[in-house]
């Protein structure tokens, strides 16, 4: 054999082959989950995809626009994945990061074009795997975005047996006179609210902590934890906790010309995410009487004896978006989008606070 060159016969034979796997990958399970998932994601494109899963880079062909401006971001679902390995559901959390990256970019006024994944595991079997790809690719669906590929890692003694993270990418375009940057929000703009569907992916850290729910302890008791109901819920816990982050992209698409600046409301709350969109010197104010604050933040509130700062810096309190609006648009805006509802108002800041709670 020449030196340098590989014994093709020795390094392929059975005892050889299985190293990797006996390590804890198998590359050939592995291929066959790959042209799995290609199949499913292939389920969700776009005319403009000239190349999705499989190869090492997707090709997408940017249509006709006067000005294109591109839009992405990228995000994961945090540990609410803990309460879907419990509950051995996997297809919600997929649903949950496409919704949760076309809100982060639906703040610009774009709309999606394509989605990229990542799921790092460890000892997760192909079914739960696929279980995912299936959510994203729902979700994908749904919001006429490319699921163009992404990364399915196995990675032994970096993650525990049976645990997985999973991340997010998104590209979505504007026009650029049509994007939205929060520059034209000015003192006496109304402020809309449309309600979230739980937690959607924020705060879950906390919440397993208050409720001691995948914490390291006995899963079985955690299973029986997120299996009972807690007056005012009307719904076994776990079931309350994995409502799928929800998407507001149809919702906002007729009046996105009309909004001065939206706020997704993600981890950090209303206190932290409104600010984001404000220009320097002026102050959001809301009415918390304005919109009624699902049972499940109450519960939580009890449970955990947090104060009123501490669930506004952590929970979205019901309000998935909030959005800017010229206040004579405002009534209009809460008529053709379900659920609207004006929640406050912009004001100059008086002081160091940027948003004002009554």
């Amino acid at each position: 054999m020449a030196p340098g060159s590989i014994d093709t016969q020795q390094t392929t034979g059975p005892e050889r082959r299985d190293a990797y796997a006996h390590a804890g990958v198998d590359l050939d399970a592995r291929g066959d989950l790959v042209r799995r998932i290609r199949d499913i994601a292939a389920r969700a494109s776009r005319p403009e995809v000239l190349s999705g899963v499989g190869p090492f880079g997707a090709l997408f062909r940017l249509g006709s626009y006067r000005e294109p401006v591109l839009a992405s971001s990228t995000d994961g679902v945090g540990t609410k994945l803990r309460i879907a390995i419990l509950m051995d559901r996997y297809d919600t959390v997929g649903q949950d990061l496409v919704n949760h990256c076309v809100n982060d970019i639906l703040t610009t006024g774009a709309e999606p074009l394509f989605f990229l994944d990542y799921i790092g595991s460890s000892a997760l079997g192909a079914h739960q795997k696929l279980e995912v790809v299936r959510g994203l690719t729902e979700a994908c669906r749904a919001h006429d975005c490319a699921f163009v590929g992404g990364e399915t890692a196995d990675m032994p003694d970096v993650y525990g047996a049976g645990d997985f993270d999973l991340v997010g990418f998104i590209v979505g375009v504007v026009e650029r006179a049509d994007v939205i940057d929060g520059s034209k929000i000015a003192p006496g703009d109304a402020l809309i609210g449309l309600p979230s569907s739980g937690l959607h992916t924020n705060g879950y850290s906390l919440v397993r902590r208050i409720f001691g729910i995948g914490t390291g302890g006995d899963a079985a008791a955690d299973r029986r934890a997120l299996e009972r109901t807690h007056p005012p819920l009307e719904q076994p816990l776990g079931e309350a906790l994995l409502a799928v982050h929800r998407s507001y992209l149809h919702e906002l698409r007729p009046v996105l010309k009309k909004l001065h600046g939206i706020a997704h409301i993600t981890g950090g709350g209303i206190i932290d995410n409104v600010p984001r969109i404000l220009p320097d010197g002026l102050a959001a104010r809301f009415d918390r009487r304005a919109w009624e604050t699902p049972a499940l933040f109450a519960l939580i509130q009890r449970a955990g004896d947090l104060s009123d700062d501490e669930m506004y810096r952590t929970f979205n309190m019901g309000i998935g978006i909030v959005a800017a609006v010229a206040a004579d648009e405002a009534d209009d805006i809460t008529q053709a989008v379900p659920g609207a509802r004006i929640v406050g108002d912009v004001v100059r800041a008086s002081d160091a606070r940027r948003v004002i709670i009554e």
